[in-house]
């Protein structure tokens, strides 16, 4: 499918731009918003800020739709959230976000890096806002419960597409396993709970509508809507260009359902506009 006008993004090459790229080689670090070709990477460098991607940037699943790279992934860098913290000081930031590549060969799931790099930015930038947005963890209990202990603003864990398509495009994902963290989390005080998924890939309105539902159900405060862009023509392709004013309709839908924010159009992703979501904002 031809891809619509509002979906054509260009990358800058502006002085702000290249400070945030320059930065994040500098510390060895990686962003989702490089590995998964996000079309606000624009955007957000330009407003010095990225989602920074722990872990390495090899992840053990093999999603249909998404461009990280699969695999087998390197051992845990121990100096990573020091790496991290000289990152977030070098670009001033007072809202972080934080995710990971899902690693289903650790035993905690990675739970424990999250941890480490929450404690790690408040005992260097006490007055940080920390959003983490975090994998499955296969359903771990205890790996969920250290994540909720070490008391970040937001949890965000994504939903990624309806649950009609689950077998096709995460077959290793599972869909009630996802709702019950957002389930725990929306129950955490203090914490928002936040979810996301993407749209296009062959769903109707009333799987949007059913999925929203579970998610307010699930307790979300927040939530965040975007189109699906197929990274290779290996991966799913696109079923359907939603255009803005649907997006528009599909978020007035969702305000309605009690989320206190939602952001909902063609190039949103998990972590725009995060620090919104984080303040509660609408």
């Amino acid at each position: 499918m031809r891809k619509p006008e509002w979906l054509k993004v260009r990358l800058p090459n502006t002085p702000d731009f290249n400070r945030v790229r320059g930065v994040l080689s500098r510390h060895r670090l990686h962003t989702i918003c490089q590995e998964a070709r996000c079309p606000n990477m624009s955007e957000c460098f330009q407003d010095g800020t990225a989602t920074f991607l722990i872990l390495g940037s090899i992840c053990t699943r093999n999603c249909r739709y998404c461009h990280v790279a699969h695999g087998v992934p390197a051992p845990i860098d121990e100096e990573e959230a020091e790496r991290l913290v000289f990152a977030v000081k070098s670009l001033s930031l007072k809202y972080v976000v934080i995710t990971s590549v899902t690693r289903d060969d650790l035993p905690d799931g990675g739970a424990g890096a999250f941890a480490r790099c929450i404690g790690a930015l408040r005992e260097s930038l006490p007055d940080i806002s920390i959003e983490v947005l975090i994998p499955d963890f296969q359903g771990q209990v205890a790996a969920i419960e250290e994540v909720i202990a070490a008391a970040p603003a937001v949890i965000n864990h994504n939903v990624e597409v309806a649950p009609s398509h689950y077998a096709q495009l995460r077959p290793q994902g599972n869909y009630e396993t996802s709702l019950k963290i957002l389930r725990r989390v929306g129950s955490a005080p203090s914490t928002i709970s936040k979810s996301g998924f993407m749209i296009g890939f062959g769903e109707n309105s009333e799987d949007i509508r059913r999925l929203l539902e579970d998610l307010a159900a699930a307790g979300c405060q927040a939530v965040t809507i975007g189109q699906y862009l197929q990274p290779t023509i290996d991966h799913w392709p696109v079923r359907k260009y939603y255009h803005p004013d649907e997006f528009a309709a599909i978020r007035k839908t969702a305000l309605a359902m009690g989320f206190r924010h939602v952001e909902a159009g063609p190039l949103v992703r998990s972590s725009y506009h995060a620090a919104l979501s984080g303040s509660g904002g609408v």
